[in-house]
């Protein structure tokens, strides 16, 4: 079971490479125990189909070569890796075929104002993950819900930070002390990363960063494989603003069901902390994000409206196609994940 220590220790480790899924994880994996060097003048697999662009194949690929700019996989030589032109032609591809993807499922987005007071207004009748744990959801699929977040909050506000340098300076600022919370504000320990992986050893669960992705379905990997599409590109800035605008937007509530579902499921103090934090952080973020963040951008020339309402679109799309995952899963009686989770 992981201990009090975990945590901190887990923080500084690389994780293994995942099982593939499909012809493109199994030759992207491959091609990256290999020297990069020698893989530079042939192509990485793919052909000209990619597949299914919301699939286990193309998700899985395209979160591996994403990882390569944040913490790198053990027996991957990420400096020969991370900037391989191979690998970048077969990104690029994946990264085509899931935004083209995204886009016809958000098709024309509404006036931005519009959007954004909707999202504020959260439905009475509210029927998602969070109302599901509150009420009646179980501790081991609390347990879960914990391993499929794991993928980004063990990584929190890493891919917004990729926005800093593209932005005018106010939102630049706006975003800087938004993020300077989200990194604990001085204080190490109170990361939002830490935060969490304190809640996942209070269930039980390995902290370790990348622990569960062999667990973790398409869905989640989606959500966080948006969120890295957007940053890692300086033409995609403003549909990245959107998506934070979203998460600040509409975290406060379904943070406090969280964490009041949590304590009726048996978790300790440590183990809500991290949605308690967030009840009242996020509400501060939002109004950041809102009045300061995105009006100068909105104030440069080009489409930063539409990017942003974009974004914030793009990631509801993805949040409520894994929460209809976990729903559909749990109400069956089946896990929402690939394998079960280890026991307590």
């Amino acid at each position: 079971m992981p201990t009090a220590t975990t945590p901190a220790r887990a923080a500084l480790a690389a994780p293994p490479l995942p099982a593939a899924r499909g012809p493109l994880s199994d030759g992207l994996f491959a091609a990256l125990r290999r020297p990069a060097s020698t893989d530079l003048d042939r192509p990485l697999p793919g052909g000209r189909s990619v597949g299914d662009p919301w699939g286990e194949d193309l998700q899985l690929a395209l979160y591996a070569c994403y990882e390569l700019h944040y913490r790198g996989f053990a027996e991957v030589d990420d400096d020969a890796w991370e900037w391989s032109p191979a690998l970048l032609a077969l990104r690029a591809r994946l990264e085509a075929a899931f935004l083209a993807a995204l886009r016809r499922a958000v098709g024309e987005p509404p006036p931005l104002e519009q959007l954004l007071a909707e999202l504020l207004a959260e439905p009475p009748d509210g029927d998602g993950p969070s109302h599901h744990l509150l009420s009646t959801g179980t501790r081991e699929q609390a347990r879960e819900y914990l391993a499929h977040r794991s993928l980004y909050h063990l990584k929190e506000a890493d891919p917004q930070m990729w926005a800093v340098p593209r932005l005018p300076n106010p939102a630049k600022a706006a975003l800087v002390a938004v993020q300077y919370d989200e990194y604990g504000a001085g204080r190490p320990e109170r990361a939002h990363a830490e935060l969490f992986a304190g809640m996942m050893a209070d269930f039980g669960l390995d902290p370790a960063y990348g622990a569960h992705l062999d667990a973790v379905p398409a869905p989640a990997l989606a959500v966080v494989n948006t969120m890295s599409l957007f940053g890692l590109h300086r033409a995609l800035r403003a549909a990245l603003v959107g998506q934070f605008a979203a998460v600040e937007i509409t975290s406060p509530p379904g943070a406090a069901r969280l964490a009041a579902a949590f304590e009726r499921l048996g978790a300790s103090p440590r183990g809500t902390l991290f949605y308690r934090e967030h009840v009242l952080a996020d509400a501060v973020h939002e109004q950041l994000v809102r009045h300061t963040v995105i009006p100068p951008l909105l104030a440069e020339p080009g489409a930063a409206e539409r990017d942003i309402a974009f974004g914030a679109l793009a990631y509801a799309h993805t949040e409520d196609r894994l929460a209809e995952h976990l729903l559909t899963t749990w109400r069956s009686g089946a896990t929402s994940l690939r394998t079960p989770l280890p026991e307590e």
